[in-house]
């Protein structure tokens, strides 16, 4: 069965976004962290999931990504492949999962790759991490580099605005971007930065870029799955359109529910046994 907009059902690989950039074809990119949701985006026809370490936020309600661990995030990922057909699958690595050194960063990255069965690893950060990232694409692992705003540095950054505004920074991002391209990443995300700017570095670069806040000149886009579904509430960027109203519709089923239930009505006489 094809997907919404989709007649081409093989699976989706890092050679395919790379043959898509270079159609002028747009990548679709969605978050998703467990099996049911996974399976509903993966038959609607997304390009790649990402199993964001935004399921710290979203799934387990902390303030930041930091304290989601490789454990909850191999959980996360399995979940996720096993509910995938034709999607690519991304995880992130988390927080302090390749920071340290590059042994460490490439035996977690092998740990991922083995025990969910995911496609690739996401990794935040330019020439800073370039060693590791390489050592781990050196272990067979594809990479997709993440630069900009970058969720995992919050607290160095102190603040969640537009980055790479100051020429400084922008030089900077595009340098690392080239790095990253040039060493192999199959993808650059670029998170929360000028329109402009990225634009230049899809430009630039051979592989492709994913935009999330980004303007609409990168090569794909991705957006966190309950924000685009209007899920979570109070939290409204200008990047951040939402599709669904689906915090509405659930709360009105629950209410009904609650309702059927205790005025009787549920179950009825044709939903009992």
């Amino acid at each position: 069965m094809s997907g919404y907009l989709v007649s081409d059902n093989r699976k989706v690989t890092t050679h395919r976004l790379m043959e898509m950039k270079q159609k002028g074809e747009k990548i679709s990119m969605l978050t998703s962290y467990d099996y049911t949701m996974a399976g509903i985006v993966d038959k609607a026809g997304i390009d790649a999931i990402l199993v964001g370490d935004s399921a710290s936020n979203v799934m387990a309600g902390n303030g930041t990504t930091l304290p989601i661990t490789v454990d909850q995030m191999i959980y996360h990922a399995k979940s996720v492949v096993k509910a995938v057909n034709r999607a690519l699958v991304i995880c992130d690595m988390p927080f302090g999962s390749y920071q340290v050194n590059a042994a460490e960063g490439v035996g977690n990255a092998i740990r991922i790759m083995k025990e969910s069965g995911c496609d690739a690893l996401k990794m935040e950060g330019g020439e800073e991490i370039l060693d590791t990232v390489k050592r781990i694409m050196d272990a067979g692992i594809p990479v997709i580099g993440h630069l900009g705003l970058t969720p995992q540095s919050i607290n160095k950054f102190g603040t969640y605005a537009v980055r790479a505004k100051e020429e400084a920074e922008a030089e900077k991002l595009m340098h690392d971007a080239q790095m990253l391209a040039d060493a192999g990443c199959f993808a650059i995300t670029l998170e929360k930065v000028p329109a402009k700017l990225a634009t230049e570095v899809t430009k630039m670069v051979k592989c492709p870029t994913i935009g999330i806040g980004a303007g609409n000149g990168c090569d794909g886009q991705v957006l966190v799955i309950a924000d685009m579904l209007g899920m979570t509430q109070g939290f409204s960027p200008r990047f951040l359109r939402r599709y669904a109203d689906l915090n509405a519709i659930i709360t009105d089923a629950v209410g009904h529910y609650v309702e059927d239930v205790k005025n009787g009505d549920f179950p009825n006489e044709n939903e009992s046994y």
